[in-house]
């Protein structure tokens, strides 16, 4: 016989009922009012005990809902709720998170198959379970907590449409046994320069760019003209808004990389031109993707001798491009810990340091509202000049 009890920490009272195999299971009514949970925990139980397919349970509870709230029940398929939610994230958060979110969505909807066209409600944890460790094994684990995380902030939106009582992704934890991950480090300054003599064309300008902003590949594969300010002037500065955080960053010109600019890179008449042309439209036509940059910066890497090269492969040989690759030290990202190692062996504090990097600090916020341009500029000028004299011009490549 179905009950009802309430959690001393909801406020909500939860149906106790035995299904068709005997045992018996809980599930929330998302009801405050006892005489309408009781009802709701009566027709859940009849529902199990009957074996209703999945469109008889729904009706049953959708007319229970009805007669209870005085309300329709609000329904979507895993399908529809999935493609509404990109959209609205595409208006709320840009085309960028949109993308980002979307890949998720879609490899989500994949692994259900035809179940994706089933209600929403019938997601269960275990489906998100099984989702994020098909993705665990394929990819990283890594990757597989990121559409986690993904996923339950879609669930959470479904949850707060009235779709579902309660979001099943809460209770699927993340992996936090990682494994033999390889940790990220700094290259050194022999290293920083076998990568900028095997550099060329704008490559050797997005590693100054990334050495001396420590800025992340994408931001700076976007940069244009007008990201540069006071060239000419006493305190040239690159600013711009990163994507990944929305957050604004005004970096003074190191020496090295303002030699470059003047020397190497030509300003039109328009202020909106990329300074990277080439890495510029590979990011927008992969709309904010830097994966084949990346693979660029590896043949750069292996041919400095820093990273093995990798051979191609056909999908049959190996993992190919969704496929699981070994974890290498070094890659662009690191450029960021080589600017903040360099800084901070120099020993510029770490407030300025991390406000230079984009890195939010509670020792920032608790200690300082602003660090001032000088000081951000002496941080940089105790950076070692890592320049050739031999840059040669972009030759798009």
């Amino acid at each position: 016989m179905a009950s009802i009890w309430k959690h001393p920490e909801s406020k909500y009272w939860y149906a106790n009922f035995t299904l068709a195999s005997g045992g018996r299971t809980n599930r929330s009514t998302r009801e405050t009012d006892a005489r309408k949970a009781r009802k709701i925990a009566e027709a859940y139980e009849a529902a199990a005990r009957q074996k209703m397919t999945e469109s008889q349970i729904r009706r049953v509870m959708a007319d229970l809902y009805e007669n209870v709230t005085g309300t329709p029940l609000a329904s979507a398929t895993v399908r529809e709720f999935m493609d509404g939610w990109i959209a609205r994230k595409r208006v709320e958060n840009g085309e960028r998170t949109a993308v980002r979110y979307g890949r998720t969505a879609r490899q989500f909807v994949e692994f259900l198959g035809e179940r994706a066209d089933n209600q929403l409600l019938f997601v269960t944890s275990k489906d998100i379970t099984a989702f994020r460790d098909g993705i665990a094994k394929r990819l990283s684990p890594t990757t597989a907590n990121m559409a986690l995380k993904i996923l339950r902030i879609a669930l959470q939106q479904a949850y707060r449409d009235g779709l579902l009582n309660e979001n099943p992704g809460s209770r699927v934890t993340v992996i936090k046994r990682l494994g033999e991950a390889t940790p990220r480090r700094a290259f050194t300054l022999p290293e920083l320069s076998r990568l900028l003599e095997q550099a060329s064309g704008e490559w050797r300008g997005l590693i100054l760019f990334g050495l001396y902003t420590g800025q992340r590949l994408g931001d700076l594969a976007r940069l244009t003209w007008q990201n540069l300010h006071g060239l000419g002037g006493k305190l040239p500065e690159v600013r711009l808004v990163t994507g990944k955080t929305g957050r604004q960053q005004i970096i003074p010109i190191a020496a090295p990389l303002l030699l470059y600019i003047e020397t190497e890179l030509t300003a039109g008449d328009d202020p909106q031109a990329p300074l990277f042309e080439n890495a510029f439209r590979i990011v927008e036509q992969q709309a904010g993707r830097t994966g084949s940059l990346s693979v660029q910066f590896y043949r750069i890497m292996a041919d400095a001798g820093l990273v093995p090269p990798r051979s191609h492969k056909t999908k049959s040989d190996g993992p190919g491009r969704e496929g699981k690759r070994a974890q290498n030290a070094v890659s662009f990202h690191c450029l960021r810990h080589t600017a903040t190692s360099l800084m901070k062996n120099a020993g510029i504090s770490a407030p300025i340091v991390q406000d230079i990097i984009g890195h939010d600090s509670s020792a920032i916020s608790a200690h300082y509202t602003h660090i001032e341009s000088d000081a951000k500029r002496t941080a940089l000028d105790a950076m070692p000049d890592v320049t050739s004299t031999r840059g040669s011009k972009q030759d798009g490549r």
